[in-house]
């Protein structure tokens, strides 16, 4: 057994246990089809997020890899930020490790993206991701990119980051419920989402992974970063 994935499967364990602690699961229409026993779609809401969204596709035994996807977006009438965590890991190292408080309605300013700056700024990875132009459209300069990670020590930091940082999200986001524009906060998530959708790595992967090429566009769509409909 490889220890970077029993780091993950324990950072997965972690988010749902907080998940569970902070919101309420609930069946999203159309989800239920992406799941199997190795692909995990589960999603949650509270009074100040909308929907909390972990994705798993566990492909240890046939591909030699485990990805993950962790998103969270506040309520409409909430201008905090969106929370994002993605690892892909092959069993002796990180290929991909993403994470960001991404700006909504309350801007690049917000007191939450401040905070989560300021969380990260001491880590620095052993090596930088470089980010495509859809990705600078909607991250902050402080997002954590790394890739090519090896060693545990900073495996386990980045687990440790985006761990302490989501919880940190969830005692924070209720206090900015109120202070977000309806139709602002809609333009602005509409706007994450419709650039995250043009990554073309995503559904790239989640097909080399030996998921239905159909199921990956459909989701990649429709339940990854779905646009909300006004």
């Amino acid at each position: 057994m490889s220890v970077l994935w029993n780091h993950l499967i324990q950072c997965q364990n972690d988010i749902i246990d907080i998940f569970n602690d902070q919101a309420v699961e609930f069946d999203e229409p159309g989800l239920a089809h992406f799941n199997s026993d190795t692909w995990v779609n589960r999603v949650w809401h509270n009074d100040s997020v909308r929907r909390a969204h972990i994705d798993v596709v566990d492909a240890r035994d046939t591909k030699g890899l485990w990805m993950m996807h962790v998103c969270v977006f506040p309520v409409l009438n909430n201008n905090g930020p969106i929370y994002g965590f993605d690892v892909i890991a092959g069993k002796n190292k990180m290929t991909g490790a993403f994470h960001d408080f991404s700006a909504s309605s309350g801007g690049e300013d917000h007191p939450m993206i401040d905070g989560y700056k300021e969380a990260v700024a001491e880590f620095i990875p052993s090596k930088q991701r470089q980010l495509p132009e859809w990705a600078t459209n909607i991250f902050t300069d402080k997002m954590l990119a790394a890739g090519n990670v090896r060693s545990e020590e900073e495996a386990v930091a980045i687990i440790d980051l985006a761990l302490d940082n989501l919880r940190a999200y969830f005692d924070e986001i209720g206090e900015f419920d109120g202070y977000g524009n309806r139709d602002e906060t809609i333009a602005a998530q509409n706007y994450y989402c419709h650039n995250q959708q043009q990554n073309p790595h995503t559904p790239r992967t989640m097909k080399s992974l030996g998921l239905d090429e159909a199921d990956v566009d459909k989701f990649c769509t429709d339940m990854l970063f779905p646009k909300i409909n006004t």
